[in-house]
C-alpha cells in the first residue's frame, strides 16, 4: 500500500511539473500561434525565421494569465493520472496471477521471445484498461486548455464539465479520440519492446531474460524512437477530443469539422502537419504558409 501511495505522490508531482510543458504543446497541437515568427538562429547557426518556442509560449500565457494561467486542466489531468496508475496496478496484477496459476500447470519451458510476448501483451492489457478508465479525463483536460484560444470559460471543473460533455454529446463525447490514442499507445509499446528485444538477443552479449533487464536496455533508445514513430496518434487523438466541442480551438479557422479520426488524419498529411507540436524548440516556420496575425495562425 505503501509503494502504491509513494508512486501516486511522485506521479502526481511529475504531472504539476509537466503541466506547463503540456500546455503549451496542445496550444500548438492545435494549430493556436500567438506571436509571429522571428529572425533567430537553427542548431547550425544559420539564420532562419523561427517560431517562439516553449518558454516565449508559456511567457505569453504568464502574461495573460498570469502564472496560475500555465496549470489550466491540472486538476482533470492529476484525476486521470491517479486513477489510470490504480487501474494499470490491478490490471497488470490479476494479469500475472492468472499467468503464475498457469505456468504451475504447464509443462514446457518457454522462450524468451514468449516471455516478452507475454509480458509486453499484460502491459498492453493494463494500459490499454487505464486509458479507457481515464480518456473522460483526458478529454475534460485537452478541452479546459483549448479554452485559452478563445477565451472561453465553458469548461471550468471536472464535474461541471462533465455534465457539459454529456448534455451536449452523451456518452460517446467523453470518448472523443480513443481509438487513435489506444493505437498509438498499443504500437508504441510492441515497438518498443520488440525492438529491445532485437538489440538485446542479437546486439548484446547477453540475451534478455526479464522485463526489467529489458527496460535498462530499451527505455532510453526504443522509448524515445517509437515514441516519435506514433506521434501522430497522439496529434490527430488530441485533435478528435477537441472537435466541434464549441471551443474556438475545435472549430474553424483552427480546425475543419472531422467526420472520422481517419478523416482528420488525411487532412493533416495532406497538409504535411503530422508532426506539428513534436518538438517545442527551433520551430521552424511551415513552408509555403503565410501567418495571419488577425487569427493567430498559418494558411
Amino acid at each position: 500500500m505503501s509503494d502504491t501511495a509513494s508512486q501516486l505522490l511522485v506521479g502526481s508531482g511529475l504531472t504539476v511539473l509537466s503541466q506547463p510543458l503540456m500546455y503549451v504543446k496542445v496550444l500548438v497541437q492545435v494549430g493556436y500561434e500567438p506571436l509571429p515568427p522571428t529572425l533567430g538562429r537553427n542548431i547550425f547557426g544559420r539564420q532562419v525565421y523561427q517560431l517562439p518556442g516553449l518558454f516565449a509560449y508559456a511567457k505569453h500565457i504568464m502574461k495573460i494569465d498570469g502564472r496560475a494561467g500555465l496549470f489550466k486542466g491540472l486538476t482533470p489531468r492529476l484525476c486521470s493520472g491517479a486513477i489510470g496508475s490504480l487501474v494499470h496496478s490491478k490490471v497488470l496484477q490479476k494479469c500475472q496471477e492468472d499467468d503464475q496459476a498457469e505456468e504451475v500447470r504447464r509443462s514446457s519451458k518457454e522462450s524468451s521471445l514468449e516471455k516478452v510476448i507475454k509480458e509486453t501483451s499484460q502491459e498492453m492489457v493494463a494500459r490499454s484498461a487505464a486509458t479507457l478508465v481515464t480518456h473522460p479525463f483526458h478529454v475534460i483536460t485537452l478541452r479546459c486548455m483549448v479554452q485559452f484560444i478563445g477565451r472561453e470559460t465553458k469548461y471550468s471543473g471536472v464535474f461541471s464539465s462533465c455534465v457539459t460533455i454529456y448534455r451536449e454529446e452523451g456518452i460517446l463525447g467523453f470518448f472523443a479520440g480513443l481509438i487513435p490514442r489506444l493505437l498509438g499507445d498499443i504500437l508504441s509499446l510492441w515497438l518498443c519492446n520488440m525492438l529491445a528485444y532485437l538489440i538485446n538477443t542479437y546486439a548484446l552479449e547477453n540475451g534478455v531474460s526479464t522485463m526489467t533487464e529489458m527496460k535498462s536496455y530499451s527505455q532510453a533508445v526504443t522509448g524515445f524512437f517509437a515514441s516519435m514513430l506514433t506521434y501522430p496518434f497522439v496529434l490527430v487523438s488530441n485533435l478528435m477530443a477537441i472537435n466541434s466541442c464549441g471551443l474556438a480551438g475545435g472549430l474553424p479557422p483552427y480546425a475543419p469539422e472531422y467526420s472520422s479520426w481517419l478523416e482528420c488524419w488525411s487532412r493533416l498529411h495532406s497538409e504535411g502537419n503530422m508532426s506539428r507540436g513534436n518538438s517545442l524548440f527551433f520551430r521552424k516556420v511551415p513552408a509555403g504558409k503565410r501567418y495571419v496575425w488577425e487569427e493567430k495562425r498559418f494558411h
